[in-house]
């Protein structure tokens, strides 16, 4: 029966890696909490995994930069004794350097990026670790390995995921416990996020996007593995391995060069660009 089954929470589902890992774990059998802000498209996803794939589906309407909405899924996920998954991908990006931005923007993707992932894994951790079950993927980025001008809090609230989930994988190590924890770090992935931000896609060599479900599908191969950090595509997984051999002057010197030429795009001050899903 569906009640039965084991629950699966997915972050940012509304859309893009959020909504490609909830059809993967609907075909696996799983009933889905979907949280994003979005009603149409998370409703009209939540029938589609329902219709397809005969499991359970909710929407749950929720903008995490907010306290009260992410008390409300906190709650929901201490409270969901069959939840086994846990799929932290809120996200968005800015663009604009720090000092020429409203903090806003960057007090929002702190609150997002950070106070929310936190808040998700303990409460979804509390339960898997008491069960002995369960898995937690937070959705970090390429970006974490390699900080650039333009996108500071992006770059740092990745860094912290990557950091914070290694230090869970580590406590959950030093106990024994079978759960298992990753950090899904994917470069330039066929989503909405460039969009929203107003980035044009074509700057971006063809070779170097990733579909969804091609990212969901390393993320899940990972877990079988117990992998830590997930970084899909050949190309990519190069490009963090010479990175971690660089001498941190010679990153910041790419990093440097790498810089927009776009001197308006940068100090556009940039009330928030992005929103989160």
């Amino acid at each position: 029966m569906a009640e039965l089954r084991p629950m699966a929470v997915v972050t940012g589902a509304s859309s893009g890696i959020g909504a490609a890992y909830a059809r993967r774990l609907a075909e696996k059998g799983y009933n889905l909490a979907l949280v994003a802000r979005r009603r149409d498209r998370l409703e009209a996803l939540a029938q589609e995994l329902r219709k397809r794939f005969n499991v359970s589906a909710e929407a749950i309407i929720a903008d995490l930069t907010k306290e009260a909405d992410l008390k409300a899924v906190s709650d929901f996920i201490t409270e969901a004794r069959a939840l086994e998954f846990l799929v932290n991908n809120a996200g968005f990006g800015l663009l604009g350097r720090f000092f020429a931005s409203p903090p806003e923007g960057h007090d929002s993707m702190h609150r997002l990026h950070i106070i929310a992932t936190l808040r998700l894994s303990h409460a979804a951790l509390v339960r898997m670790t008491e069960r002995g079950k369960g898995a937690l993927v937070n959705v970090s980025s390429v970006a974490a390995f390699i900080p650039r001008p333009g996108n500071t809090s992006y770059y740092a609230t990745k860094a912290w995921i990557n950091c914070f989930t290694e230090g869970i994988y580590l406590e959950l190590q030093s106990v024994g416990s079978p759960v298992r924890v990753q950090a899904l770090c994917p470069g330039f992935t066929l989503t909405e996020f460039h969009d929203v931000m107003g980035v044009d896609r074509k700057l971006v060599p063809g070779w170097l996007w990733m579909s969804v479900e091609d990212v969901v599908a390393a993320s899940l191969k990972g877990l079988e593995f117990n992998q830590l950090f997930v970084v899909p595509g050949w190309h990519y997984k190069s490009f963090v391995f010479l990175l971690r051999l660089m001498p941190r002057s010679l990153r910041h010197a790419l990093a440097l060069k790498g810089t927009w030429k776009n001197e308006a795009s940068q100090t556009a001050a940039g009330a928030r660009n992005g929103k989160p899903a």
